[in-house]
């Protein structure tokens, strides 16, 4: 029988069952020591796993904070300019003011943070009777979101072939999102606006539905593209007033896309101008999707440090609040946050979204229209979050 080397030891094994009293302390070491790494290795991971304890600091949308929030999308929803146009050429005509197109929603630099600046004043007309500059909020609803304008907003989409793909998918989840919050108001003039955006609607819920099964890859950006930011909030918009048909779409992507995924990279992010975390996005959609039982698994399987309370996630820092693409960070910050609060009996996700909110909280009214036209929105959106979450 050959002779065997573990270490510096060198023996025969026939040796281990001779009666020696050498040989039996040197088979106790070999069957026992393997044993008692493992046991060191088990013990040392119980003591360096960390105690979190739930932090006291409260951030709350009070009247004050929501009349100052209120400011930002009144604004900008009806300043024409500057404005990053998203218009394919293929004609003269489709030269014009962004008006011209998109008489609804032509201000806030864009189309996309128009729609979410409308969604903002209706939640804090809602949630606030007493906002202050609440009629001027009302008129500029009521002549932003008449009948006329949406239906020239929804012209706009078969305007030439390449506007099909228009704000697809981050403007669509947010125009989804604003009816959701006109359909669950149970106001007069909330009932006649969700009606006059009807047409809108529909279409983009049937082109979510056309889109979404000839999609093979999902798109895992920290911008405007990422397609489980567009997957939640479509979802939340479909389960809410009963579009089954869209509901079950978006359900039956989003696990084809996801349900596979483990181990995901939060070191890697924020990247340089992220206003989402593809990570926690990605978590965010498939707790909606998945039924608990197998949410949880999957989550734990999916961010491990966020449920054994060892992940380290800090703000993303803004050094330029005038730059448009660095200032993204600050929406980063609460996208995370509102993807973190309905964590509620996880301590270590409660404090990470409540730094990250309260860090960029009291930095979005600087004065600087790059952040000012669309971050009040990623705010009320945490606050609102976190009060469903409580």
């Amino acid at each position: 029988m050959n002779k065997i080397t573990v270490g510096f030891l060198t023996f025969n094994p026939k040796d281990f069952f001779t009666q020696s009293t050498p040989m039996k302390i040197t088979r106790a070491l070999f069957i026992s020591l393997p044993l008692l790494l493992l046991a060191c290795k088990e013990q040392a991971q119980k003591t360096t796993t960390p105690t979190v304890v739930r932090t006291n600091k409260q951030i709350t949308l009070d009247i004050k904070e929501a009349n100052r929030l209120s400011e930002l999308p009144l604004g900008c929803i009806q300043n024409p300019l500057p404005y990053k146009s998203g218009v394919v050429i293929a004609k003269e005509s489709d030269l014009a003011m962004p008006a011209v197109h998109h008489p609804a929603f032509y201000g806030c630099f864009d189309w996309h943070s128009a729609v979410h600046g409308h969604w903002s004043l209706v939640y804090l007309l809602k949630t606030f009777p007493g906002l202050a500059h609440r009629q001027e909020a009302i008129d500029k609803l009521n002549k932003n979101l008449s009948p006329e304008n949406i239906a020239k907003e929804v012209a706009y989409f078969s305007m030439n072939p390449e506007s099909k793909m228009f704000e697809r998918t981050y403007g669509w989840a947010w125009l989804l999102k604003l009816q959701e919050e006109l359909y669950t108001w149970d106001d007069p003039m909330a009932k006649t606006w969700y009606n006059n955006l009807k047409p809108l609607e529909d279409y983009i819920s049937e082109a979510y539905m056309e889109y979404l099964p000839k999609l093979v890859y999902p798109i895992r950006t920290g911008t405007h593209s990422n397609t489980a930011f567009g997957l939640s909030f479509a979802y939340d918009y479909a389960q809410t007033v009963g579009n089954d048909a869209l509901a079950q779409v978006i359900r039956e992507s989003a696990i084809r896309f996801y349900q596979q995924d483990q181990d995901c990279p939060m070191g890697w992010e924020p990247s340089g101008h992220d206003f989402l975390s593809p990570c926690l996005q990605e978590m965010d959609v498939m707790r909606k999707v998945l039924a608990k039982e197998a949410f949880e698994p999957w989550a734990k399987a999916f961010l491990p440090a966020l449920f054994d309370q060892s992940m380290d996630l800090h703000p993303g820092i803004v050094k330029d609040r005038s730059d448009g693409h660095l200032v993204h960070l600050d929406g980063l910050n609460f996208s995370r946050a509102w993807c973190l609060y309905p964590f509620k009996d996880n301590d270590l996700a409660y404090n990470l979204a409540t730094e990250h909110l309260d860090y960029s909280l009291s930095k979005i009214t600087d004065g600087d229209y790059a952040g000012q036209h669309w971050l009040g929105t990623f705010a009320l959106y945490a606050f609102k979050v976190k009060k469903e979450s409580s």
